[in-house]
């Protein structure tokens, strides 16, 4: 075994412009390999990479003294060689002249959104089952949504509303009306459901809760609670939804 591979080391080879350093030519102008090639043999070609300027190595380099680039002033000095981005010559610039508009609400509880459309394709490559009930830990679950962008809920969109044809049963933090009308002409039903931080905590990672009492589900803030009791809005709350599900329990019992 030795001796095969010695011999196919010592094969010769037409070396490449790389390895032309560890090569000798013959009397017949053939190129026979003197060493084989390795990870630390091999150079780029010649004119491959060019050398750098070496500056400040005397005047005779063309490059010394001052290095091209003259006498004093900013654009001699080192580091930054012009002013920061917005820099107006030492005047109050532009970004500090005009005034702030607007605010960033610290208290503000962003929706991740989805559209019926997206549903739908999901449901058509069979990663969403339609028979069963669909929940934000369902659209996580199937790659529709991350874990880490559902920090106060989902919102139900009416995008491509016209592509909805699988009869769902949904349940979401808000749903606009053009998406509950999309829901609900194609056969399903959809549901509001108001979640902390707390109980979608629970309802996306329940395996953090193993061994301990499930948090329950916390009743919306008052500001929210009008929102959660209008049928319009498909809110759990609302005597309508309540309703329904108690007929659903007793039809469900009796069967």
């Amino acid at each position: 075994m030795f001796a095969l591979r010695h011999a196919f080391s010592r094969m010769a080879v037409a070396p490449t412009a790389s390895v032309a350093r560890f090569s000798s030519y013959g009397p017949a102008g053939t190129a026979a390999l003197i060493e084989p090639v390795r990870l630390n043999n091999l150079a780029d070609n010649p004119g491959a990479a060019r050398k750098g300027k070496r500056l400040g190595r005397g005047i005779g380099s063309g490059k010394g003294k001052t290095c091209g680039r003259g006498h004093k002033g900013q654009k001699a000095r080192s580091g930054r060689s012009g002013p920061a981005l917005g820099f107006e010559g030492g005047q109050t610039p532009i970004y500090q002249r005009v005034p702030k508009r607007g605010f960033n609400n610290k208290w503000a509880t962003p929706m991740e959104t989805l559209n019926v459309d997206r549903l739908q394709l999901f449901i058509d490559m069979g990663r969403v089952d339609a028979t069963q009930t669909i929940t934000m830990k369902t659209l996580v679950d199937c790659g529709l949504l991350t874990t880490s962008r559902v920090k106060h809920g989902v919102k139900l969109l009416a995008k491509g509303k016209s592509a909805l044809t699988s009869p769902v049963t949904i349940e979401v933090s808000q749903a606009s009306q053009g998406a509950i009308e999309a829901v609900e002409k194609a056969g399903g039903s959809i549901k509001s459901v108001y979640y902390n931080r707390l109980g979608l905590r629970a309802l996306l990672k329940p395996h953090k809760f193993e061994g301990k009492p499930m948090p329950q589900l916390a009743r919306p803030p008052p500001k929210k609670l009008g929102y959660y009791t209008d049928f319009e809005k498909r809110g759990y709350l609302s005597a309508e939804i309540q309703t329904q599900e108690a007929l659903k329990k007793i039809q469900s019992a009796s069967a």
